[in-house]
């Protein structure tokens, strides 16, 4: 099978991630979850990413795309997910949402997973507070507003450097990239998160050492959120209920 990390994008269903100490209890009731990927310690990403999906386009502009899953490899989620794609003149409007189909309740989380072209000059702009540090696995060990040497991303930061596989926190819902050897700057924007005024997102940076990408990730909620003091950013469903995350992508001419 292909590796699906080699994908341009793909969604974070029903959490995004990794899942610490073999799983997670809810109201009392242990959940275990087992690694999906080789060479990863620990469940990631949910487990829509690693199934197919049906695709309908209802309108010339509109992509869509279902999934049910009932416990796939042995996960407690049985729940319904859609992605909506809808192209504007100068970009697109992303959905992601999923139901909770199960009995009784599941504590869920969403995002979005796209990889971005690095070059040499390219910069990653994004009002934060803060940022998870981790250890070598690398799941969350502090929470600082210290920010390490190069990851500071209020001001402009390098997408090439050491490897960077951490959760930002507060942030604004709005974010941009800058590629000036190619004149680009593309906008994103959570419009649920800017709503709210709060500065309260998250999102997550994937830079490696190497390599001719890079990953900056919206998302509900923080790498093992499960496992975090009052579980931030994961929403608790019951039978019937949905989360949706929106992501508006705009592109600008520089210069």
């Amino acid at each position: 099978m292909a590796d699906l990390y080699t994908t341009a994008s793909f969604p974070l269903v029903p959490w995004s991630n990794r899942i610490g100490s073999g799983g997670f209890t809810h109201l009392g009731v242990t959940h275990p979850m087992r690694p999906n990927r080789v060479g990863e310690p620990y469940p990631i990403h949910g487990d829509g990413w690693l199934q197919p999906w049906a695709i309908r386009q209802p309108r010339l502009d509109t992509l869509e795309m279902a999934l049910e899953s009932k416990c796939f490899e042995g996960a407690p989620y049985h729940y319904r997910a859609l992605q909506r794609f809808v192209l504007r003149e100068d970009g697109m409007d992303q959905l992601l949402e999923v139901t909770h189909l199960g009995e009784g309740s599941l504590p869920y989380g969403l995002g979005q997973h796209p990889a971005f072209l690095r070059t040499p000059n390219a910069r990653l702009h994004a009002a934060v507070q803060g940022v998870w540090l981790s250890g070598a696995d690398p799941m969350p060990t502090a929470h600082t507003s210290d920010f390490p040497p190069s990851w500071d991303p209020r001001q402009g930061m390098g997408v090439s450097g050491s490897l960077i596989d951490n959760a930002y926190t507060g942030w604004s819902g709005e974010s941009h990239i800058d590629w000036p050897e190619h004149g680009l700057r593309l906008h994103m924007r959570d419009p649920a998160v800017v709503a709210r005024g709060k500065n309260d997102g998250f999102c997550l940076l994937y830079r490696p050492p190497q390599g001719v990408h890079f990953c900056f990730e919206p998302v509900t909620h923080p790498i093992d959120a499960f496992h975090a003091e009052g579980q931030p950013g994961l929403q608790v469903l019951s039978t019937g209920q949905t989360l949706r995350q929106q992501v508006e992508w705009r592109f600008e001419l520089l210069g």
